[in-house]
């Protein structure tokens, strides 16, 4: 797989497909497979592009003080370096939906529309015990059944109890052999402090907002999708925070039908 060091760091990333690009930020405590559906489901229309976040997967573990722009500024380099200039669509979950906000924010002449799945524009501050939890965790040598069961409160529990959400749980765990508790404690930080409530009214991308009928961060999302004023937010019946890996189907479709409705992708 490609690493891109345009921002400075090692990033990680996945390519599939060809056309304009379809950027995949994935959410915590996941890495980039969490788009594995969608990257199989899109690409015959776009040049997918799923990366892994610094401080997971196989990117970088910086330990020093970054914000949420220096991750936004570590996505960008991967679409620089692949000429991505114009024409794309960005799509992200949990602290990637917020990535992606500020991105399509930034960039109105990159991205021509954004997806957000579980979409929190304001500040969160209720990541301290997970800080401490990693911490703890990682110096009791327990990290792997941590990051597990942070893992499941991602998705609904039934999901996570039949096979395939096992099946697929557990290989996050096994690409997690090298997290590194302080690496992930700044990158709770950066989530931490990013406010982009300002940002919304005059923003005028086309937005799609899902999430999942049992998500926790529904409550922000409908937030989010009120302060946006043309922003479409669909709730996926049965489904969790990470509603796409978990109803891909349901999900993809509605994600097509938003695309064929704002005519994207389209040729520049």
């Amino acid at each position: 797989m490609p690493t891109s060091r345009a921002n400075g760091l090692d990033i990680h990333y996945e390519v599939k497909g060809s056309g304009p690009a379809l950027v995949m930020i994935h959410a915590l405590p996941f890495d980039h497979n969490l788009w594995l559906y969608q990257m199989e489901r899109f690409s015959g229309l776009f040049t997918c592009v799923a990366m892994d976040l610094r401080g997971w997967g196989a990117s970088a573990k910086p330990r020093e003080k970054f914000t949420l722009r220096d991750m936004g500024d570590d996505v960008m380099g991967v679409l620089a370096e692949l000429g991505a200039r114009r024409g794309a669509v960005v799509m992200g979950c949990s602290i990637g939906s917020k990535i992606a906000l500020m991105l399509a924010c930034e960039h109105p002449d990159i991205f021509r529309a954004a997806i957000l799945v579980g979409g929190n524009s304001g500040p969160q501050n209720q990541f301290d015990h997970r800080i401490a939890a990693y911490r703890a965790h990682a110096a009791a040598g327990t990290l792997r059944d941590y990051h597990l069961g942070h893992l499941r409160y991602g998705v609904a529990q039934t999901w996570a109890d039949s096979a395939i959400g096992r099946y697929l749980l557990q290989g996050f765990v096994a690409r997690g052999r090298t997290l590194d508790a302080e690496s992930i404690a700044q990158v709770f930080g950066a989530l931490t402090v990013s406010d982009l409530t300002a940002k919304l009214p005059a923003f005028a991308t086309p937005t799609l907002i899902v999430n999942g009928e049992h998500d926790s961060a529904l409550p922000g999302g409908t937030r989010t999708a009120s302060l946006i004023p043309h922003a479409e937010h669909y709730i996926l019946p049965g489904a969790g925070h990470c509603c796409f890996i978990e109803d891909p189907g349901s999900f993809n479709a509605r994600v097509t039908d938003f695309l064929a409705r704002h005519k994207l992708p389209r040729p520049d």
